[in-house]
């Protein structure tokens, strides 16, 4: 029977001494960690490779923990973070909350109090993974329109303005909705890969492009037109603004009704 694959958990810790002895207790909690000892070490390593929690000091050598957390949000990399570290004021655990802190652990802390909350943060992390569909898309997510059809998330359906209803696969979902969400803008392939598929994903344009294709052919059988949603050879795709839309024209109004003369 294949064995579960051990969560990895990157400490960020410039105590080596600290750092080495966490390691040893997650092992030992069946887990296997990364130990970086500057945010950029972190960053490098995040951008690169996968990883199931962030174990974070707020005071590194280079940056702090707060402003390595802003990079990997702007690198959209989503990982859970647990601070871990030796400031305990008030101000700082609600700034790392508010800034999607998983948790906050003051030093000096309990083993295994530590590998308890560690558990409960893995377990938050792996619920709301079974509402995505894709990376961005969820089954909760509200019904869009894509050039006159509707798209369910939650049903995984497409229902074209003839009536009929098609089952729309996962990548197809998430790849519609997607540009749905970016009209009028140019989408590069390697956006598109990393929004639908994950920034860690080893997707080929290629791959991308065969299920662009059958979008267009599932829509194309049912008569609905494409032209607006445009390939850009080289870049990416574009999905167009209707004209009247892209000025915010109003609709013509109807003319007034004349009013009935008095007998």
């Amino acid at each position: 029977m294949r064995a579960e694959p051990k969560p990895l958990i990157v400490v960020v810790e410039d105590e080596t001494e600290l750092a080495n002895v966490i390691a040893i207790h997650l092992e030992r909690a069946g887990m296997q960690s990364q130990i970086c000892s500057r945010a950029a070490h972190a960053l490098k390593f995040l951008r690169k490779n996968f990883a199931n929690l962030l174990l974070l000091d707020i005071t590194l050598p280079d940056e702090s923990g707060f402003t390595l957390l802003d990079q990997l949000k702007a690198a959209d990399i989503a990982v859970p973070v647990i601070f871990l570290t030796g400031n305990d004021q008030e101000t700082s655990k609600i700034k790392g909350l508010n800034m999607g802190g998983d948790d906050y652990v003051t030093k000096p802390f309990s083993y295994p109090e530590l590998i308890a909350r560690i558990n409960a943060v893995l377990r938050r992390a792996e619920r709301n993974a079974d509402l995505n569909v894709t990376k961005n898309v969820r089954i909760t997510d509200e019904p869009f329109d894509f050039c006159g059809a509707t798209i369910t998330p939650v049903r995984l359906e497409i229902i074209f303005p003839d009536g009929t209803t098609h089952k729309l696969g996962r990548k197809e979902l998430g790849i519609l909705a997607y540009l749905s969400a970016q009209p009028g803008v140019v989408v590069t392939r390697k956006a598109l890969i990393h929004s639908v598929w994950g920034v860690h994903a080893d997707v080929k344009s290629r791959s991308l492009d065969q299920y662009v294709v059958k979008v267009r052919e599932l829509f194309k059988a049912h008569g609905v037109d494409l032209a607006g949603f445009r390939t850009l050879h080289g870049i990416g795709y574009m999905l167009e603004v209707p004209v009247a839309a892209a000025k915010g024209e109003p609709k013509p109004a109807k003319p007034p009704v004349a009013a009935k003369k008095k007998r």
